[in-house]
């Protein structure tokens, strides 16, 4: 993905509205990676610089390219009001007449409620783990008591019958 991240890169270098570019967060970068929320590498985060999303598209330069031409491009947001429909603007407008204690509250909760479900998915995966290890585990208890009961020897017996079967008959 290097390489094509890096003709990505070049494509775009010098633009006034979109930036594609790279962050070391094993470095200097770390800081601003933890900020974004970046836990794994290589990890693609786009859109407006204070509320940046996961890139969730191919991979490959052609993916990554047609990605940018279509979705980075200014976007609604205080800075960019005049991209905004009337609805977005009154919303923005309803956080701007906040103070900034409430709006710091209500990020904080919204921050808490994804945090939630977060932490709400984690416990259902364990859950999930749990019950595949307790399943796989029962099945090999299974498989290994029946063939402790005897199925390799009935196996055997099955087939030295019939070929004891076959030389009678010759």
């Amino acid at each position: 993905m290097k390489p094509d991240w890096d003709k990505l890169m070049k494509e775009f270098e010098g633009s006034d509205t979109q930036l594609v570019a790279d962050v070391d967060c094993t470095t200097e970068g770390k800081p601003l990676c933890e900020a974004h929320g970046v836990r794994g590498y290589p990890t693609i985060k786009w859109g407006d610089p204070a509320a940046l999303e996961d890139y969730q598209g191919g991979r490959d330069f052609k993916s990554l390219k047609k990605f940018c031409d279509e979705k980075l491009k200014p976007m609604c947001s205080p800075a960019n009001l005049d991209l905004c429909d009337d609805d977005k603007k009154a919303e923005i407008q309803k956080f701007m007449d906040m103070s900034d204690d409430d709006l710091d509250k209500l990020v904080e909760d919204k921050e808490k409620e994804m945090a939630d479900a977060e932490s709400e998915f984690k416990a259902f995966v364990e859950g999930l783990q749990s019950q595949y290890q307790e399943g796989m585990k029962k099945k090999d208890d299974t498989l290994d008591a029946i063939k402790e009961s005897g199925l390799g020897l009935m196996k055997a017996v099955k087939v030295a019958k019939k070929k004891k079967g076959g030389k009678d008959e010759l």
